[in-house]
Formats: structure tokens, sequence, C-alpha cells
């Protein structure tokens, strides 16, 4: 099957129809969970500013449609070490940041572009901490896909109608060319929506494009990594001495590209140079002990790597806060 074939049997692939992992059984039969959720959030604070996770849902992925680079068999078995089997629940993790009068989310979900009952909770997420679209004033674009820019429009419109968004130059010269769908052979669903999503903003002249190591806003430096999308960017936002990188989607899966980084997605443009950002970076996260949010991480996202050893990593979440009090510095 050839790379297009591939793409367009798994173009819904992230929202697969096969039955949910089963949690519970019993002698002789079986019990399935159902789960409804509230909007979610989870605050912490680095240096004067507060960072939130934001919830937009989540997502289930058939990883042995959507992984590359691995075999069935080695994606059971790292799925089992964490008591996992396929298929997977994806999150879908925005991040909204509170620094002095601006109100700044990175990435906005993905709307009402994965139909009911996948995705599309950030309104929701934001009226819950009590804040409306237009008091948002700036939003970090990790990448041109779906899951992270659905949310910028409503019914055609802007969502947010205060906010520049901020996207890197070639993701915005690669997806509003349906050209490089015929020239690359990848999906042109993802050309189509970037069009509905991101196009809308660029008309209304509310796109603000950087280049590599450019600093976006005060205290907050992107840097683009190709490979994910031609202009997947970090941010690496700092304050007081202390920082935080919103990653983007260098990884997808933590069970599987922890420990193997090499395993790659269909999502990618370029899935040899994908991995070669999560070999090139993880590395440096691990010895430097760098904070760093991921938006399809198991909520809310945010955390650190640790190397294992033999270009092995693992993958530890923040240490979880419901309580009056200061935090620990």
């Amino acid at each position: 099957m050839n790379r297009r074939s591939l793409l367009a049997a798994v173009a819904l692939g992230l929202l697969v129809g096969t039955a949910m992992p089963t949690f519970a059984q019993s002698e002789g039969a079986q019990a399935t969970a159902s789960y409804t959720q509230a909007a979610d959030s989870y605050s912490f604070p680095l240096g004067d500013i507060e960072i939130t996770a934001l919830s937009d849902g989540t997502v289930p992925q058939d990883l042995y449609k959507l992984l590359t680079g691995t075999s069935q068999s080695e994606v059971d078995g790292l799925l089992d070490r964490s008591f996992l089997a396929n298929p997977v629940e994806a999150s879908i993790n925005v991040y909204l940041l509170r620094a002095g009068d601006r109100r700044i989310l990175v990435d906005t979900g993905s709307g009402s572009l994965f139909g009911p009952g996948f995705g599309g909770k950030l309104r929701d997420s934001l009226a819950r901490i009590g804040v409306k679209p237009q008091d948002i004033t700036d939003i970090l674009i990790t990448h041109v896909h779906t899951d992270h820019t659905g949310g910028l429009v409503e019914n055609g419109k802007p969502a947010f109608a205060n906010a520049t968004v901020h996207v890197g130059a070639p993701d915005i010269d690669f997806f509003l060319d349906p050209a490089n769908a015929q020239r690359t052979g990848y999906d042109r669903r993802y050309f189509d929506e970037a069009e509905k999503t991101v196009g809308v903003l660029a008309k209304a002249g509310k796109v603000k494009t950087f280049a590599d190591n450019e600093t976006v806003l005060p205290g907050i430096v992107a840097n683009l990594h190709p490979g994910h999308t031609p202009g997947t960017a970090f941010f690496t936002v700092s304050d007081k001495g202390q920082s935080i990188v919103f990653v983007g989607d260098i990884v997808h899966v933590e069970s599987v590209q922890f420990p193997k980084p090499t395993i790659t997605i269909v999502y990618d443009v370029k899935p040899d140079q994908a991995a070669a950002v999560r070999e090139k970076v993880f590395p440096d996260f691990a010895k430097t002990r760098q904070l760093i949010a991921a938006p399809h991480l198991q909520f809310p996202g945010v955390g650190h790597i640790r190397a294992e050893g033999n270009g092995s990593y693992s993958w530890h979440p923040v240490e979880y806060r419901n309580r009056a009090g200061a935090a620990r510095q």
C-alpha cells in the first residue's frame, strides 16, 4: 500500500469504531465501562504565570493502523507493560497561560471537526474556569493539524474574536497550498481542513507567522522542529528562572514512543525527521530535567522525561495537587 492509500485508509483512524478496551471481567462474561466526564482543568504556577491544562476530550486510537516502523506484536508488548491494550485513548490537551494582561492558548483542540462526542470540549473547559472566548488575546499553534486548530472556528467564523494566532511560517505555506497534497502524497483532507480553520483566520488578518528561534511574545520563544509537519513548533515559556516547553505532537503514545522513539505515526509528514526530533531532544530534556507539556499524553500531559538507557525513555507526570497552599518551589 502506498503512502497516499495508507493515509486515506486511516483518515479517520484516530476515531476508530472498534469496541473499547475491557476494564472488568466476570466469569464467563465481559463488563464494559461507560464514562461521562465533565469539563476538566488543572492549574499550576510557573513564576508569575498561571498555566492551566484544559481538556478538549479524548479519542480512541487504533495503533495497529496508525503506528509505523513497528509490528503488532511489538505494540502489544509495549502496551502490556503499561497495563493497556489496543485501541488506546488519546487526550486532546490545550493549555491556557495567564501572564499579566494576556490570556494565551496553546492550541485549540478539535472543535467540531471530529464529530459529536470526540473532542470539542475546550469552550466548556474554559467556561468552567471563568474564561470567555473574547478574553483570549493570543493563540500559539504548535502545528496545523485538525486536532490543534479545529477550535479556532465556530460556524465558520473565528471562535476567539480578539486573539492573534501565531503559527510557524512553514506550516502556513504548506497547508494553505492544496497543491502540496498532490506533490507530497499527504492526505488532502488536512489541506481542506486547514482552509476551514487557519485559513479563515488568515483571511481575517488574524494570523501572524514566525520563524525558527523567534520571540513570539514576551518570555515565549518558538523553535521549529520539522518532521511531524514542516512547521511544527516548540514554545519555551520562561519566567522567574523557571521554564516549560510545549512540544506539540513530538509524541503521541507514551507507552510506545518513549521506550521506542523510532516508532512513528501515519500523521507524520516526514516520519524519519519526526523520529530524529525525538532522538535529538529526548536526551536533552532528560538531562536538564526540563518540564514539558504534550497535547496527546494522558491529561494534563505535563511532566518530565527520564533516560532509561539504550535509547529508551520513560514519562513521569507532574505531582497532582488539589488543595489550598503555596506550591513547593
